[in-house]
């Protein structure tokens, strides 16, 4: 997660803008959200046509953003991905690209108050300890030839209602603690911590970032979502467990275990109380229609009532980066638009064939693992609404940007969260990695095809 903020009187300003901008972002999801009569973007237009230096500086700056997007950072400068996109934000503004009156009518607020309000609600379990007491009463207690499928089934299912990158935060210490008591090599166990984050978050919109997003913009409900690509997560886990099975056999053999004891947990059951009680909440608003923003923004809120917890903790919790990332990435993909990239993309999709489910698979998996899938699905959501079959578009796109973060190391930041959360201990490298993410990918983004293609 983020790291905490540099100063308070910095920190004290983006709670109280944080606060203000929840505020008026749950009134617009409020109204967006009930309202069938509404798009889930009002779409601006512009006045008058864009000049041609205009167009030219609207490409450049969308290539160079994209440039960085793909290599993580500017060579030879400390310009990260979410720097890249204010700047890219800055300059599409400033070259008139999206005009400055309607830049905020550029921003889907629904899905930055889903991805803010569920940072708090996970990042409060975090620090109530929920997570660690679930792993504990489980992983901490198998026998060694259970602890494969109960680590790949407890992190997959756990990542479907959660946001992946925090179970495997959670997850990778307690397998090395496990793995240690029982005389296991941890490496495989790693490998399943991470592929099973990803394949489990593909289940529902709150799984991951880039779910987030296709769930604002495409107006499927949480249940529909689940109901249509929760099966693609189910087959995957046991695709998983099968193929790290297969491809690690000799690590399972035990060897001589270092008898370390499990650490304590000091969590009560008086302290997890309240955390379970508004998630069963906010998972039963869910699963009963409410719109999932506004559901989570309840949530969040509940979670704030306290006279224990310091907000301050929670409010460290968030990953402030991530979300300056999501608000940028909209200003630069809507200056996209209205320079004509977008335009000129679909002609190639419309000539590609890139509304056949199997094709955008592909394109869809390879673009996630140049430029990253939240980029990856900010772009192609501008293509899919004029597809024949949209419904089956929103769909593969979210299977497939999800299940494509399993296909290297570095295609996902979750795989990025393990191979951290274990340095030091376990050394992962790329073949290590890849002999089991590579099998994984194939096979899971062909099982979602194939099922997409038949339940449509």
């Amino acid at each position: 997660m983020a790291e905490p903020l540099s100063s308070n009187f910095i920190g004290a300003k983006v709670i109280k803008a944080t606060l203000g901008f929840s505020v008026a972002s749950l009134a617009y999801t409020g109204v967006v959200m009930h309202s069938p009569a509404l798009p889930l973007v009002a779409a601006p237009v512009l006045t008058s046509p864009l000049a041609e230096w205009q167009v030219t500086a609207g490409y450049a700056v969308f290539a160079v953003s994209y440039f960085v997007f793909a290599l993580g950072k500017l060579p030879g400068m400390k310009i990260d991905r979410p720097g890249m996109a204010i700047i890219g934000a800055v300059l599409m503004v400033a070259f008139r690209i999206v005009p400055a009156a309607e830049a905020l009518r550029f921003i889907d607020f629904g899905t930055l108050v889903l991805l803010f309000s569920m940072m708090l609600l996970v990042g409060y379990l975090h620090l109530t300890g929920f997570f660690e007491w679930v792993t504990e009463q489980i992983v901490t207690r198998l026998k060694p030839r259970h602890l494969l499928p109960t680590v790949i089934f407890i992190t997959g299912v756990l990542s479907a209602f959660f946001v992946n990158d925090i179970i495997c935060l959670v997850m990778v210490p307690f397998v090395l603690l496990a793995t240690r008591r029982m005389g296991l090599k941890p490496l495989p166990y790693l490998l399943a911590v991470a592929t099973s984050a990803n394949i489990g978050s593909v289940a529902t919109i709150t799984g991951n970032p880039q779910n987030m997003l296709i769930g604002s913009f495409s107006g499927l409900t949480y249940r529909h979502f689940i109901w249509h690509l929760g099966p693609v997560a189910l087959i995957g886990l046991v695709l998983d467990w099968l193929i790290i099975h297969r491809m690690c056999g000799s690590d399972f053999v035990p060897g001589e275990a270092e008898g370390v004891e499990a650490a304590t947990l000091h969590v009560s059951t008086r302290e997890l109380r309240k955390p379970a009680i508004v998630i069963a909440f906010v998972l039963a608003g869910f699963i009963a229609g409410v719109p999932p923003p506004m559901m989570a923004a309840i949530g969040a809120a509940l979670m704030l009532i306290t006279r224990t917890r310091n907000p301050r903790l929670v409010y460290d919790e968030v990953d402030w980066g991530l979300l300056v990332f999501f608000i940028g990435l909209f200003l630069i993909v809507g200056g996209a638009e209205n320079c004509g990239v977008t335009g000129y993309l679909f002609d190639i999709a419309e000539r590609s064939n890139l509304q056949n489910a199997g094709v955008f698979t592909i394109v869809t998996a390879v673009l996630s693992n140049v430029v990253s899938n939240v980029p990856a699905v900010m772009l192609l959501k501008t293509l899919v609404p004029a597809f024949r079959d949209p419904h089956t578009g929103w769909l593969v796109l979210a299977m497939a940007s999800t299940l494509a973060g399993n296909l290297t190391i570095t295609g996902s930041v979750a795989n990025l969260i393990v191979l951290e959360r274990a340095h030091g201990e376990v050394h992962i490298g790329f073949w290590d990695y890849s002999r089991v993410g590579i099998p994984v990918t194939l096979v899971t983004l062909a099982v979602g095809w194939a099922w997409l293609a038949w339940v449509r």
